[in-house]
């Protein structure tokens, strides 16, 4: 017979928990974020979900219209608002949805790592020019409508 798991093992001693008791009471674990990276994606999916039928809407009525029409209406401020509330919660949710495939199933660690940059680049670059492209619509709608000259 063996000894193993007998109760003098070292096996049956308790094990040590190093966190500190803030730790401790915060539930926070090893990587030190709990359940943040988790209530942060909830967030940014509650608020797509409020803001894809407004969009709907807003493509919706966008069906037939010129582009001078479609430029006039995304430059209202709160449509012009919202469409930078979908793109800045809508970008952050990809990179936090990116960001738990790539912890799940990339296990090489420099891979790991570059592929998390290349996602947050990626997210950053793509927001900022659309929060861009929503800001130039918005504030230089006067130079859509046709100038003539000539008259």
């Amino acid at each position: 017979m063996s000894n193993i798991g007998a109760a003098g093992s070292p096996a049956r001693a308790p094990k040590v928990d190093y966190r500190t008791p803030l730790k401790r009471v915060r539930g926070l674990g090893s990587a030190k974020s709990g359940v943040e990276h988790w209530w942060r994606q909830r967030i940014t999916a509650v608020v797509l979900v409020l803001l894809v039928p407004w969009l709907v809407g807003l493509l919706v009525s966008l069906v037939g219209t010129d582009g001078a029409t479609a430029r006039e209406l995304i430059a209202r401020p709160w449509n012009a608002i919202a469409l930078a509330a979908f793109v800045i919660a809508g970008f952050w949710h990809a990179k936090l949805g990116m960001q738990v495939v790539i912890e799940d199933y990339i296990h090489v660690r420099w891979v790991e790592v570059a592929l998390q940059v290349l996602v947050t680049l990626a997210c950053a670059l793509a927001a900022l020019a659309s929060l861009y492209a929503i800001g130039h619509i918005a504030l230089t709608i006067e130079n859509v409508l046709p100038v003539n000259p000539i008259q």
